[in-house]
Order: structure tokens, then sequence, then C-alpha cells
């Protein structure tokens, strides 16, 4: 009976020994499983994994591995299984850091814990091509849907109210932080919300007073914004424009020129300029070019709605480059300016 007992005495503890060693093991799964970080960044602190809207689980998958993002594989996908990653996960731009977990990343992807994106519009901002370029460099919006809706004539002016050349007016300069996977239809919506927030009831009147609707009074500010960025002077500038177009003169404005031209790197325009065949060219063309040849801050576009009260009619750059002109009344003063200004111009190697 006593070796009986020690007999059994020996296979609980056995048994113990066992269940201790087994507990362990699944500890040291559990800690490999949950815990333990299972991503390779190569030596680098994050990295991006972007998941497309289209992207079904096994994509997810792949674009996790063809990026060597995952080192143990079959914990990641065991876990994963049992946080029904497969039936919902975000799209989204998600930043990868070192020692993540397998459950921090995917509870990152299932519940969409994206990093925001920042989209900036600024005066840099030109073209129908650059704006496009920006958006589809930034967002997960595909380049073939924002051109089409660009050349979109019908439905611009349908929704917006513009057309193919002063649609870019909408895109109001200011930083944006959105979602990379930001669908056209929001990111329009948000352009639209905030060109009405700039268009207070304030500033519509002033435009109305003018004479000139909202777009007409962004495409002036576009090239009072090209001509300086001094408050002071964009004033002024605003009011010799306006003057000339009162009294129907061409605008005579060189930054439409060089958006002719499309060489923004332009300083300096030549009479061969002037006789560029565009409707851009505000020399050959009286009044208004048909869009801004840039996006202008609101400094610039109040610029125009509170414009100087001055008998100006001509402007010429200082030969300081200082970003002041000289104003003048008179075609002979100007030519005064314009020469001091042309022979300094000349005397820097300032050809072009």
């Amino acid at each position: 009976m006593a070796k009986s007992g020690f007999l059994g005495g020996k296979v609980i503890k056995a048994f113990f020994i066992i269940v201790l060693i087994l507990a362990a093991i699944g500890g040291w799964w559990a800690y490999q499983t949950l815990f333990k970080s299972n991503v390779y960044l190569d030596g680098k602190k994050s990295k991006i994994l972007l998941v497309r809207s289209t992207f079904t689980y096994e994509d997810l998958l792949n674009e996790l591995y063809t990026e060597n993002l995952i080192v143990n594989h079959s914990s990641f996908e065991w876990l994963a299984q049992q946080m029904d990653l497969k039936k919902e996960f975000k799209p989204g731009r998600y930043r990868i850091t070192a020692k993540m977990s397998n459950r921090q990343l995917i509870n990152m992807i299932k519940y969409g814990k994206q990093e925001k994106v920042k989209l900036i519009f600024n005066s840099s901002d030109r073209t129908n091509g650059q704006i496009i370029e920006k958006i589809t460099d930034k967002l997960e919006i595909e380049k073939d849907e924002l051109e089409d809706l660009f050349n979109d004539e019908a439905k611009l002016n349908d929704l917006y109210g513009l057309n193919e050349e002063t649609f870019r007016s909408l895109f109001i300069t200011g930083t944006y932080e959105l979602n990379w996977n930001t669908h056209l239809d929001e990111l329009l919506d948000l352009m639209k919300e905030n060109y009405n927030a700039l268009w207070t009831k304030e500033r519509i009147k002033k435009a109305e007073k003018l004479n000139y609707s909202q777009s007409e009074i962004m495409i002036l500010a576009s090239i009072v914004q090209c001509e300086s960025g001094i408050k002071s002077e964009q004033n002024k500038i605003a009011g010799v424009y306006l003057n000339r177009l009162k009294k129907g003169m061409p605008l005579q404005a060189d930054p439409t020129l060089i958006y002719a031209v499309g060489d923004f790197t332009i300083q300096r325009v030549r009479n061969g300029d002037k006789d560029i065949d565009s409707p851009y060219n505000t020399y050959r063309n009286k009044g208004l070019p048909p869009g801004p040849i840039c996006l202008p801050y609101t400094q610039a576009i109040d610029a125009v709605l509170n414009s100087a009260k001055h008998n100006y009619i001509f402007f010429c750059a200082k030969p300081d480059l200082s970003g002041y002109s000289n104003f003048s009344s008179s075609y002979e003063e100007h030519q005064k300016f314009a020469k001091a200004y042309q022979t300094e111009m000349d005397r820097r190697g300032i050809k072009r």
C-alpha cells in the first residue's frame, strides 16, 4: 500500500510538471503571438502601409508579405483569424512602428486607426494639372477620375457654377488634414464648404458692388497675388487693375504672360512674350483671363475687394527688387520707372 501511494504521488507530481510545461509553452506562444514584436522594418523607425479600398483580405496579406513587414506569418494569420480581421478591416494609410505586435497591428488595420495626410494648397499651385498631381500624390483618388471631373464642363457647371478654367478657384489655399482614402466626393464637399466659408455675405456684397462675380474676383486676386505678397502693395496693385478695367484698357499683366508661356521660373518677360496666342495674354486681350493663374491667398482676395482708391494706371517693380513698386498715372513717368528696373535687371544678369 505504501509503495502504491508512493507511485501515485510520483504520477501526480509528473502530471503537474507536464501541466506547468504546457502552461509555460502556452504562455510563450501567447507572448509570441500577442505581445512580441512581429514586424521587420530593416532598421527604420517606421514604414507606411497603404491598404487600398479595393483590397481583399488576400490582397492585405500579400501587401504585408511582399513588403517584408511581417516576421512570423503563421502567428500573424492565426491571431488575425481569431480577431476576425478577414471579415472587417479598413482601407487607409497606416504607420507601422518598430516593436509593434501582431495584436497592435491587427487592431490598427481592423479599426481604421490610420495616420492623416496633409494636403496643402498654396499660391504655387497654378494649373489644373498641378492641382490634380498634388491631390493624387497625397490621396488614394485616381488621376483618371480627377482628370475626367476637371474636363467635364457640364458637371462642373451643374454642381458648382464653374467651368474648366475657373474650377481650380474652388480649391482654397490652406492645409487640410485628411484620411488617405478620402473619396473624391468627400474632398469636393470639403472644398465647397471652405469656398462657401470664404465667400461670406460681406465679401459677396463687396464683389457685387464692384460688379464682378466671385470667379472674376478670384481671377483678379490671382494676378495680384503673383505680382506681390505684400499686403499694402496688393491693395494698390488691385486698384491699378480695377482702374484699367474701368477705362477699357488691357490689363497688361506680366504674370499672365508667364502663365501663357507655361514656364513659372521666368523672372523677366520679353517683348516676344506679348505676341503669344493665348487667352491668358492680357496684352493682346482686354478684360480678365478665363481663369485664375494661381490659387490666391485670402489676403489677395480681400485686397481686390478693398482695393486702394487712386488714379494710378501703371506700376513697375522697384529696381531694388524689394517686392514694392513705383506707381504712376502717366505713361511718361511709368517709362522712367520701367527703364530703371530694366537697367538693374541687366546689371544683375537676369535675362529670363
